[in-house]
């Protein structure tokens, strides 16, 4: 039977380090469109203060949430720290809303996650329906291009949320026969 090296073991921890690293982005990055959805899918929570909470535990205190590009740039801007990003979210969930919205789902895809230590990015794309309650809809799709930093607590968390549009695509009146108006994730 072979030996192992030290030079052999220490090469394998490392990629099981960047595997580890990879399965944690992509959970963090899953939970916070998951987080963003409506209606709120996440058991235990009752309110959108208790979800904003949990989106901001993703996010470190110096990180950034910018909408880049030309549809973008007026739309969302840059938004540096977490107090600047907490209200972001305050004023998207926190304020009524004309027309309400009464749906959206993330999917993400192309997925791509580099990893060089205790920093990495992640790529993706990510399409989301949009229902309101004066039955108008819309297809959203954009590009994410967003940093992730391992803290000294060993939690990897979000630095950077870039979002990009790729395109906003008006849907017909009742392309969905049937949505829900609570997730029954949350009974």
């Amino acid at each position: 039977m072979k030996e192992i090296s030290i030079a052999d073991l220490n090469s394998l921890i490392k990629r099981i380090e960047v595997l580890e690293a990879e399965a944690e982005i992509r959970r963090i990055q899953a939970h916070y469109m998951f987080l963003c959805d409506t209606p709120l899918p996440k058991p235990g929570l009752k309110s959108d203060a208790e979800r904003i909470d949990c989106i901001m535990d993703l996010y470190t205190e110096d990180a950034i949430w910018e909408g880049v590009g030309s549809y973008y740039d007026n739309q969302f801007g840059r938004l540096e720290g977490a107090v600047a990003i907490r209200h972001h979210f305050e004023k998207f969930w926190g304020e009524k809303q004309d027309p309400e919205l009464l749906f959206n789902v993330h999917y993400l895809t192309s997925e791509q996650i580099h990893v060089n230590g205790d920093i990495a990015e992640g790529q993706w794309i990510h399409c989301q329906p949009w229902i309101f309650s004066d039955g108008k809809s819309l297809l959203r799709s954009s590009r994410l291009n967003n940093a992730f930093r391992k803290e000294p607590d060993g939690r990897w968390k979000i630095t950077r949320t870039r979002t990009e549009n790729v395109f906003v695509a008006p849907l017909k009146k009742g392309w969905a026969e049937s949505f829900p108006d609570k997730s029954v994730l949350m009974e």
